[in-house]
């Protein structure tokens, strides 16, 4: 049998939540800012040494915002089906303080939503790295932040130009995989970029 993998992408508005998941499946990117309305799924399939994995990839709308009750918000997103996920990719734009502030209120969210079950994998990822110099906050300071008191992975890319895309899907495999979402896994190797009904070999 095949293991389903959900993986539940979420950020503020106009983070590039859609962008890195278009970018990650379809290698395709839009200059043009289209709001997601409703939560679409998109379902790739991954080779992981050999084990194949069908990932159920959620990208969430999410209508708040950093100024948002915490609680409220959270509500919200676990009736879009997002409580049970496997794993977790909370996305914040590096040079927007707002969406950093909103990814910190949902990772604290899941935590305290998921209290008494297994660890879930969050990957904190800082998009927009293609405009380095706006950034709110150095990478080494957001970086150590997010590893070692929350205890979460961190990656920066760039979904405009398709720079360490790939890279935060191996990394959050990487993270499941070590958690023991699978055993027996000693490495990952990823080629290629992801379309819909096609593998990619990890």
């Amino acid at each position: 049998m095949v293991e389903t993998l959900s993986i539940a992408v979420i950020g503020a508005p106009g983070v590039g939540k859609t962008s890195i998941i278009r970018q990650f499946i379809y290698n395709d990117f839009s200059e043009v800012y289209t709001p997601t309305r409703t939560r679409y799924v998109y379902r790739p399939s991954v080779i992981l040494n050999g084990i194949m994995y069908e990932l159920k990839i959620l990208d969430v709308t999410t209508p708040g915002s950093a100024a948002s009750h915490p609680f409220f918000e959270w509500l919200d997103l676990r009736c879009r089906g997002v409580r049970n996920a496997n794993a977790y990719i909370l996305v914040y734009d590096i040079c927007c303080v707002e969406s950093f502030e909103y990814v910190k209120m949902i990772r604290q969210q899941i935590v305290e939503h998921r209290y008494g079950r297994p660890e879930v994998p969050i990957l904190v990822v800082g998009n927009k790295r293609d405009l380095q110099r706006q950034r709110f906050m150095p990478r080494r300071a957001v970086s150590v932040l997010v590893k070692k008191t929350w205890k979460c992975g961190y990656v920066e890319c760039s979904a405009k130009f398709n720079w360490h895309v790939v890279l935060l899907f191996k990394e959050l495999l990487g993270i499941a995989v070590a958690r023991g979402m699978r055993q027996n896994h000693t490495s990952i190797r990823l080629q290629g970029a992801l379309q819909r009904n096609r593998c990619t070999i990890m």
